[in-house]
């Protein structure tokens, strides 16, 4: 827990920065100041990581806002341009120096201090409850009378705060059946944002009007394509709630960003030029894309795109991002942009996953723990053995395209889940590790040497920070080749 002294201290900072974003804020909603104004952010931001970020990205980034013609400011512009003011600000203050600034440093820290992973973001479910039914949806599986308590997500965010995230995503079930205590806990934790993935259909006026008072509440939502794609997994009646949870969020300057599970039957739908031009218009600035996985015993591995969809999946996910495309919409592929994220990101290396019923597991797919909130603080759920197994074998490939402990590398899941003895976590079918692994086996024998034959012909920078263990930072070799029949990528 912080002390006095460093409260004090921290409340002070943040309202000099609180100051100064209202200062910068007005500068950026005047068109002919936004160059000077971002370059006095970029300057901030310099000084509060100091050597944790290279000179050259920080030059980099100085040309690309006085380029007038580079694409991500025009992009950061339209934002601007978009959101409600108040909201705005308290999202530049709670993401741009909470979350990025000072929570990263405090991150890197405590990393340090306790000699484990310590996570850039918390996901928690507040409920399984759920109102929607979805074709082969790993939700809901534990039961849906789990939820956790308003005191268990205060004691998440109030001790997760300590160790430096102040970055929550909430999901489910459907987390929005908890609206009453998800407002409250975001008034009461108001240097914290929240990000919700919602299938859309209890947003209403009322609640994008609290949103804007608030100011750290986003969304993330759920949608699969065109109304046939999307209603064809998600219900009849589905993608016309989006649309209009879009219209109403976009109406309030509300900032938000759609999360895609992409699957066998959707791939194309959800990457054509029509469906982000649409997602676009609709006022979506970015998106999350989940390759499907085989989870729960209700999982359909049919849904697992072919080894030759997901190679078109990289190509048109890099070029969606890439100069040549003129979409204003940025999105993230969770399984194959391992590259830029040093691979693997669960078990609090930057994420991790605590269920409605209080287990802490590594992965929001994969149901196994070895702690619970009722029992365990943040800190002790960091440390478990299941957590430390995590920290110690990361990454699990070098390939970043083989990232996964459980889709492209079962065996390491089997073994970690052997090693540390966690038990699962799904309450309304159990499935243990060997039928969950089982389903991927065939998928990962028939990725492996696509993904290496794509790794091997792309040159590859090793980022400048990994969050490994010490002897894997210094001695790389050790996580290529510790397992046995995995090989190493091609990095420069």
């Amino acid at each position: 827990m912080a002390t006095l002294a460093e409260n004090l201290s921290h409340a002070a900072e943040r309202q000099f920065m609180s100051t100064l974003v209202d200062g910068l804020y007005k500068k950026i909603s005047r068109a002919e100041d936004r160059t000077k104004a971002y370059l006095d952010i970029l300057d901030v931001a310099e000084k509060f990581y100091g050597k944790g970020i290279k000179k050259e990205s920080f030059e980099k980034v100085r040309q690309g806002i006085q380029n007038p013609d580079n694409r991500w400011m025009r992009f950061l512009n339209r934002v601007i341009d978009e959101a409600n003011p108040q909201f705005a600000k308290k999202m530049l203050l709670n993401l741009g120096y909470e979350t990025f600034f000072r929570g990263t440093r405090t991150i890197r820290a405590t990393r340090e201090k306790y000699n484990c992973n310590i996570p850039w973001l918390i996901l928690f479910d507040p409920t399984n409850a759920c109102n929607m039914h979805c074709k082969g949806c790993w939700s809901g599986t534990y039961g849906a009378k789990s939820h956790l308590s308003f005191e268990d997500m205060d004691k998440i965010v109030s001790q997760g705060k300590d160790l430096g995230p102040h970055l929550y995503m909430l999901t489910g079930g459907e987390p929005l059946v908890r609206k009453k205590d998800i407002l409250r806990l975001a008034e009461k934790h108001n240097d914290c944002f929240f990000a919700l993935y919602s299938n859309s259909t209890l947003i209403d006026e009322e609640l994008c009007r609290e949103i804007v008072r608030l100011g750290n509440i986003t969304f993330q939502l759920s949608i699969e394509g065109t109304p046939d794609t999307n209603d064809a997994r998600r219900g009849t009646g589905h993608y016309e709630a989006v649309m209009k949870a879009m219209d109403l969020l976009r109406k309030y300057g509300i900032v938000f960003g759609i999360s895609v599970c992409y699957t066998r039957e959707n791939i194309e739908a959800v990457t054509s030029d029509e469906f982000l031009r649409l997602m676009a218009a609709k006022g979506a600035r970015y998106g999350f894309y989940f390759h499907y996985m085989p989870v729960g015993n209700n999982a359909v591995p049919e849904l697992m795109p072919t080894v030759e969809q997901r190679r078109k999946m990289i190509d048109r996910i890099r070029y969606i991002r890439s100069p040549e495309c003129d979409i204003d919409f940025y999105p993230m592929d969770f399984q194959n942009d391992g590259e830029f994220v040093g691979g693997c990101i669960a078990g609090g290396r930057n994420y991790f996953h605590i269920n409605a019923n209080g287990d802490a597991e590594p992965c929001v797919f994969i149901h196994f723990s070895d702690t619970n909130i009722h029992d365990n603080s943040i800190l002790e759920m960091l440390q478990s053995p299941l957590f430390m197994a995590y920290h110690e074998g990361q990454p699990f490939n070098r390939n970043h395209l083989r990232p996964c402990p459980m889709l492209e590398n079962p065996q390491l899941l089997r073994e970690i889940i052997e090693k540390t003895g966690a038990h699962q976590t799904n309450e309304e079918a159990p499935e243990d590790v060997y039928h969950l692994t089982g389903k991927c086996e065939q998928y990962a024998k028939d990725w492996a040497p696509a993904a290496e034959e794509i790794w091997a012909s792309q040159v590859h920078k090793k980022p400048a920070y990994e969050n490994y263990t010490k002897e894997k930072q210094e001695h790389p070799e050790l996580a290529a080749f510790e397992h046995s029949g995995q090989e190493g990528g091609r990095a420069e």
